[in-house]
């Protein structure tokens, strides 16, 4: 069984290529010699049969004699026949044994005046170019004799064999190095392939820390970076579930813990106060809203990746919002001590969107804000410029490291996750807003230092005619 078949596939289409190629060249050639020795024997026969001709019209050299030199000078074969076919006088080169070649019908065709040439083969194999020329004697008006030259093929023939020879020893020579080649392009052109299948193979099978060390500046190294950069975005896609599913489970486990605990606390009655038992209340009201709130979420993603969010659309006023939103998250800052500043452009014209939705968003980034602040202040600012309108949020907290900033609005991705219990959230709340601020035709961006705080800023682009307040 071959395993590499695909570079058997591809040495058969190069190896058949090569030998078209030969084969095709060799016929070529040897039909140029072919046709080179055929197109000089014929000239040369047809020049020394024109000579003879001219000297045959004298009568003084119509003898046998003169014949035979000639024909001994020319290395051909010479005969003088009349309108029967009796032949006159001949050279001895030829055995005339063999007589077929001499027709009537060609005798007819010379003694009316007109030249015969043809290919002759004689009853031992021999080739033969043949060419007759008609005779006429001066002072007479009739075509007494026809002059036959024949001229042996065997020298053209052996040439013509020879250069067969080279060409079939030059043909296996070529095929064998094709076969060489054939066999490197092909290894090299597959290697590659293999080791992609290969890699893909073990990539399928969840090997997902599997890379290919393929360094080409054409498709085959573009597609092998391609299948790189898919198995590492596969990889944190896989770590970044499994953290996501953890976190879930924690955080569903713990308000249930609460709600089970406490429950069964108030069921059997092991309070001793009114107080204690309302405090034992307020905390299962507390845990069941965190899990509303967290259900909510994964229902508002759940709802995004099948593409079905709907928005309310309508002109709305971006100042008031901040304004509302503002107001909303002051007690939780409060709480922590901090400052919350903002600075409100009036002038902003209106926008295209969903303002419930736009609080939401402004919302979580404050709340974020908030969570991962422990001094120092935020400050929110709605203004313009000359290509977009933007609504930003800026802290003094933690920050974000840089190696991660690429990936926070993504699905189930959680920043400082050694903290992240401790800070709270889910990995959710960025993911949603970046999506809904996208479907209202903004994009959301982010710009963080460690330790130094983070800016998240939504940015629109208002319409060219603006709407009127």
């Amino acid at each position: 069984m071959i395993r590499n078949k695909i570079g058997f596939q591809l040495g058969l289409v190069i190896l058949i290529a090569f030998v078209v190629v030969i084969s095709v060249l060799g016929l070529t050639i040897d039909r140029m010699f072919t046709n080179f020795y055929n197109s000089e024997t014929r000239m040369e026969v047809d020049e020394l049969t024109t000579h003879l001709t001219t000297m045959s019209e004298s009568p003084e050299m119509l003898s046998r004699e003169t014949l035979l030199q000639f024909a001994d000078f020319s290395n051909v074969s010479i005969l003088l026949v009349n309108r029967q076919g009796k032949i006159l006088a001949s050279s001895r080169g030829y055995e005339f044994l063999d007589r077929t070649f001499i027709k009537a019908e060609d005798l007819q065709v010379l003694f009316s005046g007109k030249n015969i040439e043809q290919k002759y083969t004689d009853l031992k194999r021999n080739h033969y170019f043949i060419a007759a020329r008609p005779v006429i004697s001066p002072g007479q008006k009739d075509i007494q004799a026809a002059v036959y030259v024949l001229a042996s093929a065997q020298h053209m023939d052996e040439s013509i064999s020879a250069v067969r020879s080279v060409l079939l020893l030059a043909g296996i020579g070529a095929f064998l190095l094709a076969i060489g080649i054939t066999w490197i392009i092909a290894h090299l052109l597959s290697r590659p392939l293999l080791q992609m299948q290969a890699a893909t193979r073990r990539i399928a099978a969840g090997e997902l820390e599997t890379r290919l060390n393929i360094n080409r500046d054409n498709e085959i190294g573009l597609l092998a970076d391609s299948i790189n950069h898919l198995a590492i975005e596969l990889q944190r896609y896989r770590d970044t579930r499994q953290e996501f599913f953890a976190n879930i489970s924690h955080e569903l486990r713990t308000p249930i813990t609460y709600l089970e605990g406490y429950a069964q606390v108030l069921r059997n009655q092991l309070f001793e106060t009114e107080e204690e038992k309302n405090r034992y209340l307020d905390i299962i009201h507390e845990e069941a809203i965190r899990l509303q709130h967290l259900v909510n979420d994964l229902f508002e993603l759940a709802k995004m990746e099948e593409g079905k969010i709907t928005l309310s659309l309508e002109w709305i006023d971006l100042s008031d919002i901040a304004d509302h939103v503002a107001q909303k998250i002051k007690l939780k800052a409060a709480n922590k001590k901090l400052s919350i500043e903002t600075k409100i452009n009036r002038e902003i014209p209106l926008i295209y969107g969903d303002g419930l939705r736009i609080e939401q968003i402004l919302l979580n980034l404050l709340e974020n804000a908030v969570r991962y602040t422990e001094q120092g202040g935020i400050t929110m600012e709605l203004d313009q410029n000359t290509s977009y309108v933007f609504l930003s949020v800026e802290d003094t907290g933690i920050g974000i490291p840089e190696d991660e900033l690429p990936y926070i609005f993504e699905r189930f991705y959680r920043v400082e996750k050694s903290r992240s219990r401790l800070h709270g959230g889910t990995g959710l709340g960025l993911p949603i807003a970046k999506k809904l601020v996208e479907l209202q035709g903004g994009e959301l961006l982010v710009f963080s230092r460690l330790g130094q705080g983070t800016r998240f800023e939504i940015r629109f682009v208002p319409e060219e005619q603006e709407v009127q307040r």
